[in-house]
């Protein structure tokens, strides 16, 4: 039986929504991965960073800027023992100057993703999908990185229905 795991980075504190700053609980990303773990049978694991980002959001922003120009692989909380019995991996993050936050390519990085497909999730304020796709591919050689979903972060909360219709279209419900 096909499993799947829903990995997912995710920020909460002062964050972007829409030209205005404001502090939240729970970052957007983590909202709608709650959502789909109410959708589908998956496993969930937080991408955690072992020194997390400022949580003042332009120091955060600036933070990332330096690991993704330093091509920086930030220490994990955690990781999974294993991934193997997972055919299926949902990768959900936000965008961080147009593609993955460098935490997360430490993730991909600890594994082999060889046969397995990935399903990109991305939440912004409108920046899309930027180049994490084709940087998902280069850090997991050997996956079957999907079409992704880009979220507006400020919109998680109703995201059900387009969660539905990608989680469908790649046979998931």
């Amino acid at each position: 039986m096909a499993k799947t795991l829903i990995a997912f980075f995710s920020r909460a504190d002062e964050n972007y929504f829409g030209g205005a700053m404001r502090y939240v609980k729970v970052g957007n990303t983590e909202i709608v991965c709650d959502i789909m773990k109410d959708m589908i049978p998956a496993d969930s694991f937080k991408i955690e960073m072992k020194n997390p980002y400022s949580p003042v959001y332009m120091t955060c922003i600036d933070e990332a800027k330096r690991d993704l120009h330093t091509n920086a692989r930030p220490e994990l909380v955690s990781m999974p023992e294993s991934i193997d019995v997972y055919d299926t991996i949902i990768l959900a993050y936000p965008n961080y100057w147009g593609t993955v936050p460098m935490a997360v390519a430490t993730f991909l990085e600890h594994f082999d993703f060889a046969g397995k497909t990935i399903l990109p999730l991305c939440t912004n304020e409108g920046s899309g999908m930027g180049s994490s796709e084709r940087d998902i591919k280069k850090y997991a050689p050997g996956a079957d990185v999907k079409k992704g979903l880009s979220i507006t972060g400020s919109r998680a909360a109703d995201s059900k229905p387009s969660l539905e219709k990608w989680l469908s279209a790649n046979s998931l419900i």
